[in-house]
Protein backbone atom coordinates (compact mmCIF):
# COMPACT_ATOMS: atom_id res chain seq x y z
CA UNK A 1 0.00 0.00 0.00
CA UNK A 2 1.32 3.44 -0.94
CA UNK A 3 2.51 5.82 1.74
CA UNK A 4 -0.05 8.50 2.57
CA UNK A 5 0.99 12.04 3.49
CA UNK A 6 -0.96 15.07 4.67
CA UNK A 7 0.45 18.33 3.27
CA UNK A 8 -0.54 21.49 5.15
CA UNK A 9 0.25 24.92 3.72
CA UNK A 10 -1.79 28.05 3.03
CA UNK A 11 0.13 28.66 -0.21
CA UNK A 12 -1.72 26.88 -3.02
CA UNK A 13 1.34 27.00 -5.29
CA UNK A 14 3.42 25.08 -2.75
CA UNK A 15 0.58 22.61 -2.15
CA UNK A 16 0.37 21.88 -5.87
CA UNK A 17 4.13 21.53 -6.23
CA UNK A 18 4.40 19.15 -3.28
CA UNK A 19 1.43 17.11 -4.46
CA UNK A 20 3.11 16.58 -7.84
CA UNK A 21 6.49 15.73 -6.27
CA UNK A 22 4.95 13.19 -3.88
CA UNK A 23 2.70 11.65 -6.53
CA UNK A 24 5.66 11.18 -8.92
CA UNK A 25 7.35 9.18 -6.16
CA UNK A 26 4.36 6.94 -5.59
CA UNK A 27 3.15 8.71 -2.44
CA UNK A 28 -0.52 9.56 -1.97
CA UNK A 29 -1.15 13.06 -0.60
CA UNK A 30 -4.13 14.84 0.91
CA UNK A 31 -3.92 18.64 0.93
CA UNK A 32 -5.00 21.08 3.64
CA UNK A 33 -5.02 24.84 3.07
CA UNK A 34 -5.14 25.68 6.80
CA UNK A 35 -4.37 24.30 10.24
CA UNK A 36 -8.07 23.92 10.93
CA UNK A 37 -8.56 21.88 7.74
CA UNK A 38 -5.61 19.70 8.74
CA UNK A 39 -7.16 18.89 12.13
CA UNK A 40 -10.40 17.86 10.41
CA UNK A 41 -8.58 15.55 7.97
CA UNK A 42 -6.49 14.04 10.77
CA UNK A 43 -9.67 13.17 12.66
CA UNK A 44 -11.02 11.32 9.62
CA UNK A 45 -7.89 9.67 8.14
CA UNK A 46 -4.65 7.95 9.05
CA UNK A 47 -1.39 9.23 7.57
CA UNK A 48 2.21 8.05 7.48
CA UNK A 49 3.56 11.62 7.64
CA UNK A 50 2.44 15.23 8.02
CA UNK A 51 4.27 17.93 6.05
CA UNK A 52 3.43 21.09 7.96
CA UNK A 53 4.07 24.75 7.20
CA UNK A 54 4.62 26.90 10.28
CA UNK A 55 3.48 30.37 9.22
CA UNK A 56 -0.18 30.09 8.29
CA UNK A 57 -3.13 32.39 8.81
CA UNK A 58 -5.46 31.32 11.58
CA UNK A 59 -4.21 28.16 13.30
CA UNK A 60 -0.45 28.08 12.68
CA UNK A 61 1.82 25.05 12.50
CA UNK A 62 2.88 25.24 16.15
CA UNK A 63 -0.75 25.08 17.26
CA UNK A 64 -1.35 22.09 14.98
CA UNK A 65 1.60 20.22 16.52
CA UNK A 66 0.49 21.02 20.05
CA UNK A 67 -3.08 19.96 19.27
CA UNK A 68 -2.23 16.59 17.71
CA UNK A 69 0.45 15.71 20.25
CA UNK A 70 -1.91 16.72 23.04
CA UNK A 71 -4.50 14.36 21.53
CA UNK A 72 -1.93 11.55 21.56
CA UNK A 73 -1.42 11.37 17.78
CA UNK A 74 2.11 10.09 17.08
CA UNK A 75 2.14 10.53 13.28
CA UNK A 76 5.58 11.87 12.23
CA UNK A 77 5.64 15.60 11.48
CA UNK A 78 8.10 17.36 9.17
CA UNK A 79 8.08 21.12 9.68
CA UNK A 80 8.47 23.29 6.59
CA UNK A 81 10.14 26.51 7.71
CA UNK A 82 11.14 29.78 6.05
CA UNK A 83 14.87 30.21 5.31
CA UNK A 84 15.33 32.75 8.12
CA UNK A 85 13.19 30.92 10.65
CA UNK A 86 15.55 28.23 11.94
CA UNK A 87 14.58 29.07 15.52
CA UNK A 88 10.97 28.38 14.61
CA UNK A 89 11.99 25.00 13.19
CA UNK A 90 13.88 24.14 16.37
CA UNK A 91 10.90 25.17 18.49
CA UNK A 92 8.79 22.88 16.35
CA UNK A 93 11.16 20.01 17.17
CA UNK A 94 10.93 20.84 20.86
CA UNK A 95 7.13 20.62 20.94
CA UNK A 96 6.82 17.39 18.99
CA UNK A 97 7.91 17.67 15.34
CA UNK A 98 10.28 14.99 14.08
CA UNK A 99 12.24 16.77 11.36
CA UNK A 100 12.32 20.00 9.39
CA UNK A 101 13.27 21.43 6.02
CA UNK A 102 13.72 25.09 5.15
CA UNK A 103 12.32 27.08 2.22
CA UNK A 104 13.24 27.32 -0.55
CA UNK A 105 13.78 23.58 -0.90
CA UNK A 106 14.38 21.10 -3.68
CA UNK A 107 11.25 18.92 -4.02
CA UNK A 108 13.45 15.87 -4.64
CA UNK A 109 15.28 16.49 -1.36
CA UNK A 110 12.02 16.95 0.52
CA UNK A 111 10.58 13.69 -0.84
CA UNK A 112 13.78 11.83 0.10
CA UNK A 113 13.63 13.21 3.65
CA UNK A 114 9.93 12.37 3.86
CA UNK A 115 10.53 8.76 2.83
CA UNK A 116 13.40 8.43 5.30
CA UNK A 117 11.23 9.76 8.13
CA UNK A 118 8.42 7.35 7.27
CA UNK A 119 10.87 4.41 7.22
CA UNK A 120 12.37 5.50 10.54
CA UNK A 121 8.94 5.79 12.11
CA UNK A 122 7.92 2.32 10.96
CA UNK A 123 11.14 0.71 12.15
CA UNK A 124 10.75 2.10 15.67
CA UNK A 125 8.73 -0.33 17.74
CA UNK A 126 6.78 0.88 20.80
CA UNK A 127 9.03 -0.96 23.24
CA UNK A 128 12.21 0.76 22.09
CA UNK A 129 10.78 4.15 21.04
CA UNK A 130 12.76 5.78 23.85
CA UNK A 131 16.04 4.71 22.23
CA UNK A 132 17.75 6.92 19.64
CA UNK A 133 20.57 5.27 17.69
CA UNK A 134 23.03 6.97 15.34
CA UNK A 135 26.18 5.14 14.22
CA UNK A 136 28.01 3.88 17.33
CA UNK A 137 25.96 6.15 19.61
CA UNK A 138 22.80 5.41 21.59
CA UNK A 139 20.73 7.83 23.64
CA UNK A 140 17.99 6.70 26.02
CA UNK A 141 15.40 9.48 26.29
CA UNK A 142 13.83 7.89 29.37
CA UNK A 143 17.00 7.62 31.46
CA UNK A 144 18.91 10.47 29.71
CA UNK A 145 21.92 8.16 29.43
CA UNK A 146 24.28 8.26 26.47
CA UNK A 147 26.43 5.43 25.10
CA UNK A 148 29.14 4.85 22.52
CA UNK A 149 29.59 1.24 21.39
CA UNK A 150 27.38 0.23 24.35
CA UNK A 151 29.73 1.91 26.85
CA UNK A 152 28.10 4.70 28.84
CA UNK A 153 29.57 8.20 28.51
CA UNK A 154 28.71 10.38 31.53
CA UNK A 155 27.44 13.83 30.51
CA UNK A 156 26.73 17.01 32.44
CA UNK A 157 23.29 18.58 32.15
CA UNK A 158 24.29 21.01 29.38
CA UNK A 159 26.34 18.35 27.56
CA UNK A 160 23.35 16.05 27.74
CA UNK A 161 21.01 18.66 26.27
CA UNK A 162 23.45 19.46 23.49
CA UNK A 163 24.04 15.79 22.66
CA UNK A 164 20.29 15.15 22.53
CA UNK A 165 19.90 18.06 20.10
CA UNK A 166 22.63 16.69 17.84
CA UNK A 167 21.64 13.00 17.90
CA UNK A 168 18.02 13.96 17.21
CA UNK A 169 19.16 15.90 14.12
CA UNK A 170 22.01 14.00 12.48
CA UNK A 171 23.64 15.94 9.61
CA UNK A 172 21.74 19.16 10.33
CA UNK A 173 23.88 22.29 10.69
CA UNK A 174 23.21 24.30 13.83
CA UNK A 175 24.47 27.87 14.07
CA UNK A 176 25.82 29.09 17.39
CA UNK A 177 22.81 31.30 18.02
CA UNK A 178 20.45 28.36 17.35
CA UNK A 179 22.36 26.17 19.82
CA UNK A 180 22.46 28.90 22.46
CA UNK A 181 18.75 29.64 22.07
CA UNK A 182 17.78 25.97 22.48
CA UNK A 183 20.24 24.95 25.23
CA UNK A 184 20.49 28.15 27.26
CA UNK A 185 17.15 29.69 26.31
CA UNK A 186 18.66 33.13 25.75
CA UNK A 187 19.08 35.39 22.74
CA UNK A 188 22.39 36.97 23.78
CA UNK A 189 25.00 34.50 22.59
CA UNK A 190 28.02 33.50 24.67
CA UNK A 191 30.18 31.95 21.95
CA UNK A 192 32.84 30.92 24.46
CA UNK A 193 30.31 28.81 26.37
CA UNK A 194 29.30 27.00 23.18
CA UNK A 195 32.92 26.33 22.23
CA UNK A 196 33.68 25.03 25.72
CA UNK A 197 30.82 22.54 25.62
CA UNK A 198 31.52 21.45 22.05
CA UNK A 199 35.14 20.77 23.04
CA UNK A 200 34.00 18.84 26.12
CA UNK A 201 31.74 16.68 23.99
CA UNK A 202 34.54 16.04 21.53
CA UNK A 203 36.81 14.93 24.36
CA UNK A 204 34.16 12.38 25.31
CA UNK A 205 32.85 11.10 21.97
CA UNK A 206 35.71 11.43 19.49
CA UNK A 207 38.42 8.82 18.90
CA UNK A 208 40.78 11.74 18.26
CA UNK A 209 39.36 15.03 19.63
CA UNK A 210 41.99 17.03 17.74
CA UNK A 211 40.60 15.65 14.47
CA UNK A 212 36.86 15.20 15.07
CA UNK A 213 34.83 13.02 12.73
CA UNK A 214 31.48 13.10 14.54
CA UNK A 215 31.00 16.66 15.82
CA UNK A 216 32.18 18.75 12.89
CA UNK A 217 32.75 22.49 12.62
CA UNK A 218 31.18 23.89 9.46
CA UNK A 219 33.19 27.03 8.84
CA UNK A 220 31.09 30.18 8.92
CA UNK A 221 27.88 28.27 9.69
CA UNK A 222 28.14 26.34 12.96
CA UNK A 223 28.30 22.66 13.91
CA UNK A 224 27.05 19.40 12.44
CA UNK A 225 26.80 15.98 14.09
CA UNK A 226 27.42 13.20 11.58
CA UNK A 227 27.96 9.45 11.81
Amino acid sequence: MADKVLVVDDDKTILTMLHKALKSSGITADLAISGEAAITLLAENEYDLILLDINMRGMDGFEVIQKIRGDGLSTPVMVVSGRKEDKDALYGLEIGADDYITKPFNPVTLVAKAKALIRRSRSTSPQNSNIITAGPFTYNTSTLRFYKNDVEIPLSSKENSMMKLFIDNVDHIFSKDMIYSVIWGETIIDENAIMVYVNRLRQKIEDDPSSPKYLITVRGLGYRFTV
